[in-house]
């Protein structure tokens, strides 16, 4: 007999959905996770590169903080912006890591990084508004545009020109529609990292042309050999078009607690205030306190992190480029490589969807297929894990892709 929670078509179709849910998909990346989760439950040794999130515990600091949070019955709902001492602190934090210039007024606590964008979207894009997005490009920024009403630009980078968003090529898309530019640097998954100097291009091209600028600093404080945390809201005169999604998630492995925020002029902060009024309230009273705390002391474990993954790095670069076939660019940032597996392709692995559930399948992989980042012919895999389980997850590449020739 059929699950109850089972939902047929037939009964779907009795009970339609709202066209704006109708316009996205669920996330391609929970669906790896899910389907790497069944197996492991039911007892398989999966190699999960899917995963992205650190594989770090939240620092000690934190989490007492939020201990002392509910000891304290810090538990009521807050302001929606966020309780004050946390936008100070972000807007302080952010001075003093990355040279920006931001007040309170110009905070907003979110629930989460995602949600910062979501929020961001849905404040500025209508109907028909165009939004311009680097590809690869993060799975979920095409369909938070679409559930907003606008349409996704995708602008293509280039593995040999190391995955960069560049100025000119956002210029040829632009049009009288376009809305948002934005630009993910490190960027997930391609692990591209935005020079300083193309970054002030391309915010100058989105000034000129009366554009908003997205910039999403998730995996600000993991950047590898030259390259070095930055972002474009230290430059002078920078702020008017300017919007900073920020998130607590990866450089302080809190990818649970769901705090980021964003930084905006003040009437957009507003908007986005107004919004999440109506939405979430606030976020979390507890998490809020932690995140303060994050914010506040030390951050050793940021550089602790930042050096296992760099060591990680070098491991699995390495690994991957030992298959034959397979090329792969030296990510710059974050925590994940994106090899080019499109010479194995052939009459039972076609694409990079069905290599990707081949090696679930037939070798316990779990990777993330390139389609689901708007880069067909590749995949994607978080290092964010032990190098046993690299040196493993590596053999059994080299396994599969061997019998894929």
């Amino acid at each position: 007999m059929e699950p109850a929670a089972t939902v047929r078509i037939e009964e779907m179709e009795k009970f339609p959905l709202a066209e704006r849910v109708n316009r996205i998909s669920v996330s391609p990346t929970m669906v790896v996770l899910q389907a790497a989760e069944r197996l492991k439950a039911q007892g398989k040794d999966v190699a999960d590169f899917g995963a992205g999130e650190p594989d770090f515990p939240t620092p000690d600091h934190i989490k007492r903080a939020a201990i002392r949070a509910l000891d304290e019955n810090l538990t009521k709902y807050t302001a929606t912006p966020g309780i004050a001492p946390l936008r100070q602190a972000i807007c302080d934090w952010h001075r003093a890591q990355l040279g920006s210039s931001y007040e309170p007024a110009e905070c907003i606590v979110t629930v989460g990084g995602k949600h910062a964008i979501f929020e961001t979207v849905c404040a500025l894009v209508s109907a028909g508004d165009e939004v311009i997005i680097g590809a690869p490009y993060w799975v979920s920024y095409p369909d938070i545009v679409k559930y907003a009403g606008g349409t996704p630009v995708i602008v293509e980078t280039r593995a040999a020109d190391d995955f960069i968003l560049r100025a000119a090529d956002v210029e040829k898309a632009l049009t009288p529609r376009t809305r948002i530019v934005i630009a993910n640097s490190p960027s997930n998954p391609s692990g591209a990292v935005i020079p300083p100097d193309e970054f002030a291009k391309i915010l100058a091209l989105c000034r000129r042309r009366g554009v908003w600028l997205l910039s999403d600093e998730c995996y600000s404080h993991f950047t590898y050999g030259a390259a070095k945390p930055f972002s474009i809201a230290s430059l002078p005169d920078s702020k008017d078009r300017l919007i900073i999604a920020g998130s607590f998630s990866k450089t302080f492995a809190m990818t649970g607690w769901r705090v980021g925020y964003v930084l905006a002029p003040q009437r957009l902060v507003a908007a986005i205030t107004k919004l999440q009024s109506q939405s979430t309230s606030n976020p979390t009273s507890i998490a809020q306190y932690a995140a303060l705390e994050a914010l506040r002391g030390p951050m050793d474990s940021v550089a602790a992190m930042l050096a296992e993954y760099a060591r990680r790095r070098e491991r699995i670069v390495a690994g991957l480029r030992a298959i034959p076939g397979i090329t792969c660019n030296a990510p710059q940032g974050a925590f994940y490589v994106f090899p080019n597996i499109s010479a194995h392709f052939g009459a039972e692995m076609p694409d990079d969807t069905v290599a990707s559930k081949l090696l679930l399948e037939r070798d316990l992989v779990a990777v993330v297929p390139g389609d689901a980042f708007g880069a067909p012919g590749h995949i994607r895999i978080s290092y964010a894990t032990s190098v046993e389980r690299i040196d493993e997850g590596l053999r059994r590449l080299h396994r599969f892709f061997s019998r894929a020739q």
